[in-house]
């Protein structure tokens, strides 16, 4: 009976095929460890043999945005308290050595010293769906990039006849004069043909790609609009650049408790960086660096052409202000605006 009362803490270390767990009384103290499939009966398996130790106050999980996703949603869905947990400190990794025993009973220590604190995204919702889009799309995009490159490349480096038809042009142009490229399939053992042959297969490649990028573009456009009205509708905030402000907040609004969480989360939070006579700020280094740059984003296009960031930055320029640290006040204050319409969004998206 008092094994059942006994309320005591849970680590996770997940990896793709098993997840090793370990929990720990209230102290600290390590009761048991023990390895589990990954799989939905071995979450039932993993909660299950906790449960026999007493009652589960919470559960500490590394990777809840990978291997752990699918443990972390299981875990809620039981009402059970789920920590985000880092991995663990590399200092101390290299004085107590590496093992999934060791990171499961770390994770579980995180989490009852208070050390790891984050909320992890339930991904049940829109945003899942349009991170999962966005996933596909940041890889097409890559490999076009890649693929231009590669043409670039072999340009500069292509016989001359090939080089002077296809140097100082545009990407596009580019693209569209390697596509109808001429050679011959008997002669590719002549430098000139090969490069034709390599040419015309990566213009292939990027008609391809562009095509499934505007595609995937026309897929999450909608979603994104439906499920974040007031954000998009905010000055800067395009489809692309609120698709990553919701894939960084996450379908559970209480990630964002409040409005510095968010600037936090997203690298935007005032660090001190003062010396001496010197007073200033910096911004933290940390953070989405994805939701950084759409903050970045929203800040150039406000100060392009929004009247009162045009009015706010010459003021601060004749206040001794660099561009580069008005930037960073730009940011802070975008950040307030997202805040609130993400919050709107959120509760109008609440059952």
């Amino acid at each position: 009976m008092a094994a059942k009362k006994r309320s005591l803490i849970g680590g996770v270390d997940t990896h793709r095929d098993t997840h090793h767990a370990a929990v720990i009384d209230t102290t600290g103290g390590l009761l048991a460890d023990a390895e589990f499939p990954a799989t939905t009966a071995g979450y039932a398996d993993l909660l299950a043999w906790m449960r026999s130790f007493g009652q589960v106050t919470a559960v500490g999980v590394e990777g809840t945005g990978s291997y752990g996703a699918g443990l972390a949603r299981y875990l809620t869905s039981k009402k059970i308290a789920v920590v985000e947990v880092d991995r663990p400190d590399r200092r101390a990794r290299r004085a107590q050595g590496k093992s999934d025993p060791i990171d499961a009973i770390a994770a579980a220590r995180a989490t009852l010293a208070g050390t790891a604190m984050g909320t992890p995204k339930t991904r049940t919702g829109p945003v899942e769906a349009i991170r999962a889009l966005r996933v596909a799309r940041r890889g097409a995009v890559k490999a076009r990039t890649a693929a231009l490159n590669q043409m670039r490349g072999l340009v500069a480096a292509a016989p001359e006849p090939l080089r002077a038809h296809l140097t100082r042009i545009s990407a596009a142009v580019l693209v569209s004069r390697c596509a109808v490229l001429a050679y011959d399939p008997t002669k590719l053992h002549d430098p000139q043909h090969a490069t034709a042959a390599a040419l015309v297969g990566l213009a292939r490649r990027v008609t391809a790609l562009t095509e499934e990028i505007t595609t995937l573009d026309r897929q999450v456009t909608p979603i994104v609009r439906k499920a974040a009205p007031r954000t998009t509708a905010l000055f800067g905030v395009g489809p692309d650049v609120a698709a990553q402000l919701l894939t960084t907040a996450g379908d559970n609004p209480d990630r964002l408790h409040s409005e510095a969480a968010l600037a936090h989360l997203c690298g935007a939070a005032p660090i001190p960086a003062s010396s001496g006579r010197v007073r200033r700020h910096r911004l933290h280094r940390g953070g989405d660096r994805g939701a950084n740059h759409a903050l970045h984003t929203i800040a150039l296009c406000r100060m392009r052409y929004d009247q009162r960031t045009r009015a706010y930055l010459h003021r601060r320029i004749t206040e001794g202000l660099s561009k580069q640290e008005i930037i960073r006040c730009l940011k802070r204050y975008i950040v307030r605006d997202v805040y609130t319409a993400l919050r709107a969004d959120f509760a109008a998206l609440a059952p």
